[in-house]
């Protein structure tokens, strides 16, 4: 009888038939046969992914065969066709195939390097509530490679972050805030080289995330331009910053802001002003001027936090300021 037996489907087989499948979805009704075809043939894909004992060459055809098909761009782009378990698997199998190394080189990565509309396609996911947090996933894995975080950063859209961060819902927003962190944090030359050449309008834009209504907006957007501004690598882009009477102005409006913790985070940028050696004449100027105030001020300052590195920071400063 083995005569009657189907043939095992090949991982190029799978893959074809997934890509078949999915312009069949606008077609058929919502949980139709083309949708338990698609969810077929990615649970397929993804035992051969994550089987017990994954098959170097049967991993290394499907891969080749999802590059031959654009499969990615295609899943991507019908990613919001998908049933609730298919999107699930989706975000698997593309973190699957980008975490994918032989010897030094990500071949996901390399393709994905030369196809940035896949890229883009999972950044767009965030102007669609049911899908953002599934494509913010597979958008966070492709930022922890270098070439694919370069891509973004030096793109027109890589300015609409504040605006995913500002205007959706409170778990898109936090998705946004972590890849926007992700994108500035973790491949330091790349981004120091970026902010160098692109000081202006980065900082304008992400000044209206620090300016912002929202009080979980605004004590992120600090937190991370603390760090950003203390980084080693980002020193000239730091010097820039604390050169400007506007931006120290700023911070000392935000250490008198009504959230203790945004005070805080403000403290920790405005601590850099001070204790710059070679203050320029016009911050040093402000400083001089507004030198009683800050005593006072900063004498008083959350001295109810129990926090030795913030009090040995704080009287640092007022020694700084008492000596101007």
């Amino acid at each position: 009888m083995n005569f009657f037996k189907t043939k095992p489907r090949t991982p190029p087989d799978l893959v074809r038939g997934l890509r078949d499948a999915l312009p069949r979805l606008e077609a058929g009704p919502p949980g139709g046969e083309a949708n338990d075809d698609v969810g077929r043939n990615l649970q397929q894909i993804k035992a051969i992914l994550y089987g017990d004992d994954p098959l170097p060459e049967l991993v290394a055809q499907l891969a080749q065969e999802t590059y031959n098909t654009d499969l990615l761009l295609h899943l991507i782009q019908n990613i919001h066709k998908l049933e609730f378990e298919s999107r699930k698997d989706v975000v698997q199998i593309f973190n699957n195939l980008l975490r994918r190394q032989i010897g030094s080189r990500f071949p996901t990565v390399e393709y994905l390097s030369s196809k940035p509309e896949v890229l883009f396609a999972a950044f767009d996911g965030y102007g669609n509530e049911e899908i953002a947090l599934n494509t913010g996933m597979i958008l966070r894995e492709m930022l922890r490679h270098e070439p694919l975080a370069k891509i973004l950063l030096y793109s027109e859209q890589f300015y609409k972050f504040p605006h995913y961060i500002e205007s959706t819902t409170f778990g898109i927003s936090c998705d946004a805030y972590t890849n926007l962190k992700e994108t500035l944090t973790r491949h330091k030359a790349m981004v120091a080289e970026y902010l160098d050449k692109n000081y202006d309008r980065f900082f304008s834009s992400f000044t209206t995330l620090i300016l912002s209504n929202n009080y979980v907006t605004k004590r992120q957007s600090l937190k991370l331009l603390g760090e950003i501004l203390l980084d080693r690598a980002n020193f000239n882009v730091m010097t820039r910053y604390i050169a400007s009477e506007a931006n120290l102005k700023m911070m000392m409006n935000l250490l008198r802001d009504k959230s203790k913790n945004i005070q805080f985070e403000a403290f920790h940028v405005f601590k850099v002003f001070v204790a710059n050696p070679k203050k320029p004449p016009q911050i040093e100027g402000i400083l001089r001027r507004n030198k009683d105030k800050l005593l006072k001020f900063l004498k008083d300052f959350h001295n109810d936090k129990e926090d030795e590195q913030f009090m040995d920071e704080k009287q640092f400063l007022i020694v700084q300021i008492q000596s101007l």
